[in-house]
C-alpha cells in the first residue's frame, strides 16, 4: 500500500474519531438542557451511566439524585386576627364566661394565632441554587430555610410563585451545587419504574419506588385547600402522573425520577382519606414545570395561554353529559367557543372532537390541557379536530385570558390596588383609639376604585390579620390573590367598615 493511501486512511480516521467526540458532546449538551446550560453534567452523575438493561437495581439513580432533593422548613409568624362579623351563638353557651359583652355589644373580636411551622421538599435545578418546589409547600410562609443532604442550611427566597399549577422558584445563595437534569416526562410508560424522594413526616431523605400507573390524571386536588374565603386558582393546570411509590405529607415538592436518574415529574399529592399513603401519589409532569419554571425566571410570572374552548370535566357524569346532549367519540367534544377566542378564529365549532395538537394526540381535557400548559400566548400551533367524521387541521394562535397574544406583566398587588397609601400618623391614630394603619391618601385607577372604599380611610386589618404600618400592610398583602377583604375605620366616627377588594377578574 502507497504511503499516500495510508496517510489519507489515518487522516480520515482522526477527522472521524474527532467529530465523533464533537457529536457526542453536542448530543449531551441538547439531552441535557435543563438548566445545565453549558452542557456539563452536575458533579453528583459522575460514574453514572444509567440502567445497563441488567436487573433492576435503584442504588445508581437513587445515590445521584438524592443530593439534589433538598429538605424545606417553612415558618409563619404568630399573627392577631381580628373577626368583625357577628358570631352565631349559642343561646346558653356564652352565659357562663366567655364573650359575653362582646357579642352582645358586637365587638370585633381580637385572636392570636401562634407561629406555624412546616416542612416540604424541593429539587435543585442549577448549579447556582435555583429550587422547585409546590407552591402550596412555601405559601404565606414568612420564612424558608433549605437544608440539603450534607447537612448544610441556607437560607431561601421565593423568586416566583403560580398557585394555578402548583409550583414555586425559591433560591439559595451557592454555586457548584449538585442539581437535576430534566427528562421529559412524555416518554413515561404505564409500568415503567420511577424513584420518588423526598423528605415524609420530618423524617431524613427517603427514597421509595414504584410505577407509572396512569398518565394525565386530574383529581380535583389544585386550588381545593384554600386559606381564603375565596378560592384563588381560577384555572388550575390537571395532568399528573400517577404512581404507586409511596408519598407522605413533607414528600410534596420533592423529585420523581426514571432510572437514569433524570427529573420526570415534582411529587404533590396524595390520593388519601386521611392524610397518609394509601396506594397512590401524584406528580406534576417535568414538561410542564420547565414551562412555568423558564416563564418565572424570565418574565417574572406565567404565560399562561388558552385555546378558548370548553369541554367535559373528568368528574361528570353520564346523567350530566346526557343532559347537555356532549357526545361521546375520540378526542375532547367541544361544548363551547366562546368568541374572540383562537378556536374560534381557527374555525373550531361547538360538537367537534379535538384529537391533536400541534400534532400530539389528545384524547382527554386534562391531556389537552396538558399539551396547551406548555405554550405561551402568542405562539403559533396547529389543532387537529373531527366534524361529521372528518379531520381538519388548522393554523391556530394561543391568546392569553384577556384575550390578546401580548406577555403578561408582572403587577404586584400593590400596583393592583391603584392608591397612594401611608401609615397612619399617630396623632390621627390616638384620636381614634387605634394603634395604627394605612390612610388612603388617593384612589387611582385599579381595585381600590371599584370596592366603593373612600379617600381618608384608614385600613387596620387585612383578611382579619391586624396591619399597623406600609410595610405591614405590603407583607400582608404580597401573595395574595382573588378576593380580599380590607378592615377600617373614617378618622372621626366610630363605625369599622370592611370593603371586599377583587385582584383578579373572573
Amino acid at each position: 500500500m502507497k504511503l499516500k493511501n495510508i496517510l489519507a486512511i489515518v487522516a480520515i480516521s482522526a477527522t472521524t474519531a474527532i467529530l465523533s467526540v464533537w457529536g457526542y458532546g453536542e448530543v449531551m449538551k441538547f439531552k441535557y438542557t435543563g438548566s445545565a446550560d453549558n452542557g456539563k453534567l452536575p458533579v453528583n452523575y459522575a460514574g453514572f451511566y444509567g440502567n445497563n438493561g441488567g436487573p433492576v437495581d435503584f442504588t445508581a439513580p437513587a445515590t445521584t439524585a438524592t443530593p439534589a432533593v433538598v429538605h424545606i422548613k417553612t415558618k409563619t409568624k404568630a399573627k392577631q386576627i381580628t373577626n368583625n362579623s357577628p358570631r352565631q351563638s349559642n343561646p346558653f353557651g356564652d352565659m357562663f364566661g366567655g364573650d359575653m359583652f362582646g357579642d352582645f355589644f358586637n365587638v370585633p373580636r381580637v385572636q392570636m394565632i401562634p407561629e406555624q411551622r412546616a416542612s416540604g421538599s424541593g429539587v435543585i435545578i442549577s448549579e447556582d441554587g435555583y429550587i422547585v418546589t409546590n407552591n402550596h409547600v412555601v405559601e404565606g410562609a414568612d420564612e424558608l430555610t433549605v437544608t440539603l443532604t450534607n447537612k448544610k442550611t441556607y437560607k431561601a427566597t421565593v423568586i416566583g410563585t403560580d398557585p394555578n399549577s402548583d409550583l414555586a422558584l425559591i433560591k439559595i445563595e451557592g454555586s457548584g451545587l449538585p442539581y437535576l437534569i430534566y427528562g421529559n416526562s412524555d416518554e413515561c410508560k404505564l409500568g415503567q419504574w420511577v424513584l420518588a424522594i423526598g423528605y415524609p413526616l420530618n423524617l431524613d431523605v427517603t427514597v421509595t419506588a414504584g410505577i407509572v400507573s396512569a398518565k394525565a390524571r386530574s383529581i380535583g386536588v389544585i386550588g381545593s385547600n384554600n386559606r381564603g374565603n375565596e378560592p384563588s386558582v381560577k384555572a388550575p393546570i390537571e395532568s399528573f402522573i400517577q404512581t404507586d411509590a409511596a408519598v407522605n405529607p413533607g414528600n410534596s415538592g420533592g423529585a420523581l425520577i426514571n432510572t437514569n436518574g433524570e427529573l420526570i415529574g415534582i411529587n404533590s399529592a396524595i390520593a388519601s382519606q386521611n392524610g397518609g399513603y394509601i396506594g397512590y401519589s401524584y406528580a406534576i409532569p417535568v414538561n410542564i414545570v420547565k414551562k412555568v419554571i423558564n416563564d418565572i425566571k424570565k418574565y417574572g410570572t406565567v404565560q399562561r395561554a388558552y385555546i378558548g374552548v370548553q369541554y367535559p370535566q373528568e368528574s361528570m357524569s353520564d346523567e350530566e353529559k346526557k343532559k347537555q346532549d356532549i357526545k361521546e367519540g375520540e378526542g375532547v367534544y367541544v361544548m363551547d367557543v366562546p368568541e374572540g377566542g383562537a378556536a374560534k378564529a381557527a374555525g373550531v365549532k361547538k360538537g367537534d372532537f379535538i384529537t391533536k395538537l400541534n400534532g400530539t394526540k389528545v384524547a382527554t381535557g386534562p391531556e389537552l390541557q396538558e399539551q396547551v400548559a406548555r405554550y405561551k400566548p402568542g405562539d403559533k400551533i396547529t389543532i387537529t379536530y373531527t366534524r361529521d367524521g372528518k379531520e381538519i387541521t388548522s393554523n391556530l394562535v394561543l391568546k392569553n385570558k384577556v384575550g390578546s397574544t401580548e406577555v403578561v406583566k408582572n403587577e404586584s398587588v400593590m400596583d393592583k390596588l391603584g392608591a397612594d397609601l401611608v401609615t397612619v400618623d399617630k396623632k390621627i391614630a390616638t384620636a381614634n383609639e387605634i394603634e395604627g394603619g394605612i390612610l388612603v391618601k388617593k384612589i387611582k385607577e385599579g381595585a381600590l376604585k371599584n370596592s366603593r372604599m373612600q379617600e381618608g380611610f384608614v385600613i387596620t386589618a387585612v383578611n382579619g390579620t391586624s396591619v399597623k404600618t406600609v410595610d405591614d400592610f405590603k407583607a400582608a398583602i404580597a401573595s395574595a390573590k382573588g378576593t380580599i377583604y380590607l378592615d377600617g375605620i373614617y378618622p372621626g366616627y366610630t363605625e369599622s367598615y370592611r370593603y371586599p377588594v377583587k385582584l383578579e377578574g373572573e
